[in-house]
């Protein structure tokens, strides 16, 4: 079965809404089998606008990124963030 990916891009309105967000996100990422491989850090646009900040996690099917992703921890975790950001995720299933 291949590894799944949930690619989130991300621009920060509100930094400390925005941290609240991410630390019971991390949580729920964990609790789910999730790991992150990149999050932050440097990055430029080669084609099209970028974001400030740019996320991916790892997890070991597409259903397991789902759960996650539906899971009543993370959507707890969204509406924290609420305003907090402008945001793109989408989840992509490796070959």
């Amino acid at each position: 079965m291949p590894k799944s990916y949930v690619i989130t891009r991300v621009d920060i309105l509100d930094p400390e809404a925005y941290a609240a967000y991410a630390a019971a996100a991390t949580r729920a990422i964990a609790d789910h089998g999730g790991k992150a491989l990149a999050r932050g850090g440097r990055c430029e646009a080669l084609e099209g606008k970028a974001r400030a900040r740019n996320v991916v996690l790892e997890f070991d099917s597409y259903d397991a990124a789902r759960r996650y992703f539906y899971s009543e921890q993370y959507q707890a975790a969204r509406r924290l963030r609420e305003g907090a950001c402008e945001m793109e995720m989408v989840l992509v299933e490796g070959s």
